[in-house]
């Protein structure tokens, strides 16, 4: 591989990364914008799991990158939706609001969101590590 190609691996596990913060930033409101208002108090854990979510998105790309063979995509996905949801407004996710009441999410899923967010980290630190382990170039 040559340096070039090397440079736009990070470079674009670097625009994953900051493409990921700003945009669950701005629509879960811990960037705040005119556009959308949390209804929830910010909470450094949440400042935290998005941090996180973003850093673990942008490190799974260029790792995926230099492997032979990509592996993990779904388990990826999943780190990011839990990360989501441990981080977003929970009474503010319109999909999460038809399925449930307002008392029904603060009361059940407001207090999991912490358990959430380490579940994501979790479930990053283990594709990161399986996919490093596949890895002959890394």
């Amino acid at each position: 591989m040559t340096l070039a190609g090397d440079r736009r691996d990070v470079l674009r596990g670097i625009a994953v990364g900051v493409v990921t913060f700003l945009v669950f930033g701005t629509v879960t409101g811990l960037i705040p914008n005119p556009l959308y208002v949390r209804m929830v108090a910010r909470t450094p854990a949440d400042y935290l799991f998005l941090t996180a979510t973003s850093a673990f998105a942008a490190a799974f790309v260029y790792q995926r990158s230099l492997a032979d063979e990509t592996v993990g995509d779904g388990a990826a996905t999943g780190g990011v939706l839990t990360g989501l949801l441990a981080f977003g407004c929970p009474i503010c996710n319109a999909v999460l609001l038809a399925l449930f009441s307002t008392s029904a999410l603060m009361t059940y899923l407001d207090p999991l969101r912490p358990v959430l967010g380490v579940a994501s980290i979790v479930l990053f630190v283990g594709i990161l590590g399986y996919q490093r382990r596949r890895c002959t170039t890394c």
